[in-house]
């Protein structure tokens, strides 16, 4: 039986749990041939903890949402409808629209490559250019500024500050300033 891809609404910060559940489900009642995978679409993110140390965190692309790879029939309908927590397919007028397979397999290959290691690590720094920011540690404590550029590869902000009357470009990391 021919199988496309479909993404199911969901209850936010449940995807996992949906998933697994869902799994079981399929597993429960041997519907195994009507479904492939059960995804829930992450990028991996650095993120940075107040002691500067950078950690490796799994960020939800869609949050509210899983991809599933199922043929449609009542069985799978009904598996789908009863799990706790799945709210309904997308798509209009109760139908479920498949997925677009470039759309499908644009999204599968992000997460292959950061399984793999392949790509660089994005760095979660909530500052943009333009912002303006106070230095809360290092030599230029307390002093405001604009930031000027962000290294997201290294979790380094270029800030502009005004020192003696001069602006003058600072290299800080990002956890060594704030937000005015």
């Amino acid at each position: 039986m021919k199988t496309e891809w479909y993404i199911l609404k969901v209850q936010v910060n449940r995807e996992e749990s949906i998933r697994a559940a869902l799994e079981r489900k399929v597993k429960i009642e041997g519907l195994e041939r009507y479904f492939g995978d059960i995804v829930v679409p992450t990028e991996d993110i650095a993120e940075f903890t107040k002691t500067g140390k950078r950690r490796i965190v799994k960020k939800k692309l869609y949050p509210g949402y899983i991809m599933v790879n199922m043929a449609i029939n009542d069985d799978t309908w009904f598996a789908v409808r009863e799990t706790s927590g799945i709210g309904d397919f997308t798509g209009s007028a109760g139908r479920p629209a498949p997925m677009d397979p470039a759309d499908v397999e644009r999204i599968l290959k992000l997460g292959a490559e950061e399984d793999d290691g392949d790509q660089q690590v994005k760095t979660a720094i909530p500052f943009n250019v333009g912002d303006r920011v106070r230095v809360k540690d290092g030599y230029f404590q307390n002093f405001e500024g604009d930031v000027e550029g962000v290294d997201e590869a290294n979790g380094r902000v270029t800030v502009m500050i005004n020192i003696f009357g001069r602006s003058t470009p600072v290299e800080l990391e990002h956890w060594q300033i704030e937000s005015v």
